[in-house]
């Protein structure tokens, strides 16, 4: 079974973490994907994002790894003309270039859409931004989770505002380029030409604030620090610790789980009193009834409570560290494994979805080493023999890993 873009063709000038998830979202469902990376700044900077458990040595850390599978990586100094007429001929020959400049940065190295669509007018251009085109600064992640609400919102009522411990812009604004790379891949199918698409970090983080935003549009109320709790269903996201000293969240989002929360307890009138029988009354006395509830399940071990629970359909989950996730069947469905040369490295798939045309089990190479495939993507570009890649290579406008 074919994967559905099989053929399709991608140019990589991203780095870090939006751009470069949207890539191999892209080799997953079967692009070709060349990922190009700056000579002068050796790469992907993730590549030299490492914990002090990583190996020095190596230049797949374990954060680059976890955006680039299935990639080839080809090294530039792009300021240069010979190292611009690659980009130019590999453009040429793409159907969706992803980007991450700052806004003016393209086309002061003459790789903005407009350059690219002389060459190739069907090329797909996908732009990451950090505040869109009109606003020249850079997106950090921590940045844009403090300017777009989370940061505030996020953390103990007592405690400081903090940032989530993920590049969750960077995630939302991927989403956003993947959804409107596919409509665009789409309008190309059916007779229209390429486009210029963007997607900014604070337009994304701002797009994803759901009940959050309508919560002060419609109410007037600023969102401010409950920790886990949810503003507007109690117990909702509620943090309780059992008696082996391990901590579950309860999600109860009607009348009906609960009474039948109270059952499991062993108090089955807490449900029947005025304080707690709806949910309005749950969220007006929410400080009492989380007290109260934390006295019942601290007498109960962890997993013992949550199969009670979960055969009363009542939503609730253990706290899990990151060795328990990756214990879960559902987590281990998602892995990726392959051996490269400093051993074996393991990943998570960028696909979360299931689909009847999609082979299962897609075996995805392991993410690049740094100019890995220099020379075989150089080998296939008219024109560029052994003898010119060699003096590209000595002219340090290409590197090639091993050379």
């Amino acid at each position: 079974m074919k994967l559905p873009l099989e053929g399709i063709k991608v140019m990589e000038l991203a780095n870090v973490l939006a751009g470069p998830s949207v890539g191999m979202f892209l080799a997953e469902m079967g692009a070709e994907v060349i990922k190009v990376e700056n000579v002068r700044s050796c790469g992907d900077v993730t590549r030299h994002w490492k914990l002090p458990s990583e190996d020095p040595v190596t230049d797949i850390s374990g954060y680059f790894s976890c955006v680039n599978w299935g990639k080839k990586s080809v090294a530039l100094d792009i300021t240069r003309r010979e190292g611009l007429e690659i980009i130019y001929t590999l453009a040429g020959k793409s159907d969706i270039v992803l980007a991450s400049y700052k806004p003016g940065d393209a086309e002061k190295l003459g790789v903005d859409y407009n350059s690219l669509k002389k060459i190739n007018p069907a090329v797909i251009y996908a732009h990451v931004t950090g505040y869109g085109m009109n606003n020249p600064r850079a997106g950090y992640d921590a940045i844009i989770q403090a300017e777009s609400g989370f940061t505030y919102m996020n953390g103990q009522p007592d405690g400081q505002p903090t940032k989530m411990p993920v590049a969750l812009m960077d995630v939302l604004a991927a989403h956003q380029i993947k959804e409107a790379l596919l409509l665009a891949l789409l309008a190309r199918e059916r007779g229209g030409d390429g486009q210029y698409i963007e997607a900014s970090l604070i337009k994304s983080g701002v797009a994803s604030l759901a009940n959050q935003a309508s919560n002060w549009l419609v109410a007037k109320s600023i969102p401010g620090r409950i920790g886990s709790d949810h503003p507007n269903i109690v117990p909702y996201g509620t943090i309780f610790t059992t008696a082996d000293n391990k901590e579950i969240v309860l999600a109860v989002g009607t009348d009906k789980q609960f009474v039948e929360l109270c059952r499991v307890l062993g108090k089955p009138d807490m449900a029947d009193d005025d304080k707690y029988k709806n949910n309005y009354n749950r969220v007006v006395n929410s400080a009492r009834l989380k007290k109260r509830l934390q006295e019942l399940i601290e007498v109960h071990e962890r997993e013992p409570l949550l199969k009670m629970l979960q055969s009363r359909r009542i939503p609730a989950g253990g706290v899990m560290n990151m060795k328990e996730v990756f214990e879960t069947p559902e987590a281990m469905e998602m892995l990726l494994e392959s051996d490269i040369d400093s051993g074996s490295l393991k990943g998570v798939s960028s696909v979360a979805f299931t689909s009847s045309s999609l082979p299962a089990g897609n075996a995805l190479s392991p993410p690049p080493g740094y100019g890995q495939h220099s020379r075989s993507i150089l080998a296939g570009i008219p024109g560029l023999t052994n003898e010119k890649i060699n003096e590209l290579i000595k002219n340090k406008i290409v590197y090639a890993k091993h050379d």
